[in-house]
């Protein structure tokens, strides 16, 4: 089918600007939609290794400042991968420029630029997304479904963590364009935005709202050298955080999440108990979902492991035959298809900002309980 041009300009051209571009590029050789992204320009403020990166991955351009790409009448979507303290302004100037906006996750520092944000994109009618994409793993989607079905019954636990250890030398420093998230002021927080919100994400889609949390967090190391100052600042991120809460429909949560467990590079995963039915996901092995089904004979009763690459299952069919699996890369590139089917159908593409903003509230009360030591609850603005 002939497919309609879709401008993209990129600002940020870091890990998460290799992945989205990855995720551009390999689409419509997969996907049948309307859209064809395009390449169009790419944006960093050092312009050697902005125009590296564009010879490197086929942009057509290179700007300096993120509001050229705004104006330029050429640019249809505006990818935002700058550091979180930049998403705010930039999104809504997207926005009222009129151009649709995908936003890396965290949406935002705070609620306040969270809402600030909902109102400019909402205002404006313009397609958003936030790329919490770890919604778009085809066992975490077939986990949707199998909740969404009633097949694990009442839902009386979830449990996730998510687990690193690249902080832990105290010779490491913070800020610069390499180690923004260890700068608070470019990150907002440390492992409440940057891991923790990928697992409130997946939580609030698969169980819904949660209702009120109790929180603590760390800082293990106080103090580090800032790249840019050269000198020893305080640290103001939270290394470590764990919470309880309880969620809307009853069951009870528990997360932690830091990046001090040595032997743990990018451990995330959760588990669910309902009534009926668990089920579990490990990062490690994406491509399976573990299940258990108490309704089975006693005889055979157990976990198994569901090897998600059979064609019936979320998103196998654009792939290769069953057994063959894929890995964390394709995940951007199912919610570039998603985003490009839905545009085309003129429906949103989950999770916009507003679904992102129910995230960001979670984390403004997880950090809010952890500084004042008591339950919290979950209240936007």
């Amino acid at each position: 089918m002939s497919k309609k041009p879709l401008n993209i300009g990129l600002i940020g051209y870091g890990f998460m600007g290799r992945t989205h571009t990855n995720a551009y590029k390999r689409v419509n050789d997969f996907f049948d939609v309307a859209y064809r992204p395009v390449l169009k320009a790419v944006c960093g403020r050092n312009a050697e290794a902005a125009r590296a990166f564009a010879d490197n991955w086929g942009y057509e351009s290179v700007e300096t400042d993120w509001r050229k790409v705004i104006e330029r009448k050429d640019i249809d979507a505006v990818d935002i991968c700058a550091p979180n303290n930049a998403h705010a302004e930039i999104a809504i100037a997207a926005a009222k420029a009129g151009k649709m906006v995908l936003c890396e996750k965290p949406l935002s520092m705070n609620l306040v630029d969270g809402q600030a944000m909902v109102d400019a994109v909402e205002a404006a009618g313009v397609p958003n997304t936030v790329w919490y994409n770890y919604r778009r793993v085809p066992a975490v989607t077939l986990a949707k479904q199998l909740i969404d079905e009633g097949r694990l019954g009442r839902i009386f636990h979830y449990r996730a963590n998510f687990l690193q250890d690249w902080t832990i030398s105290a010779e490491l420093p913070q800020g610069g364009a390499g180690l923004w998230r260890l700068d608070a002021a470019a990150a907002g927080s440390g492992v409440t935005g940057d891991l923790l919100a990928h697992c409130i994400d997946t939580a609030l889609w698969l169980n819904g709202a949660i209702a009120s949390v109790s929180a603590m967090t760390e800082t293990f190391i106080k103090e580090r050298k800032h790249t840019v100052t050269g000198k020893v600042e305080p640290v103001g991120i939270d290394d470590a955080c764990s919470f309880l809460c309880r969620f809307e429909n009853g069951s009870l949560g528990l997360f932690e999440s830091t990046r001090y467990a040595r032997g743990h590079k990018a451990l995330y995963t959760f588990e669910i108990n309902g009534e009926k039915a668990s089920i579990k996901w490990d990062l490690h092995d994406l491509h399976r979902l573990q299940y258990f089904d108490y309704r089975d004979d006693s005889i055979i009763r157990g976990w198994h492991s569901v090897h998600v690459t059979d064609g019936d299952q979320p998103y196998m069919k654009h792939w290769w035959v069953p057994g063959l699996q894929i890995g964390y890369e394709h995940t951007f590139v199912h919610q570039v298809a998603d985003f490009l089917e839905n545009l085309a159908a003129g429906k949103p593409t989950a999770p916009t900002f507003r679904e992102a903003l129910a995230t960001q509230a979670v984390c403004d009360a997880v950090l809010d309980s952890a500084e004042l030591g008591r339950w919290e609850s979950v209240v936007p603005l």
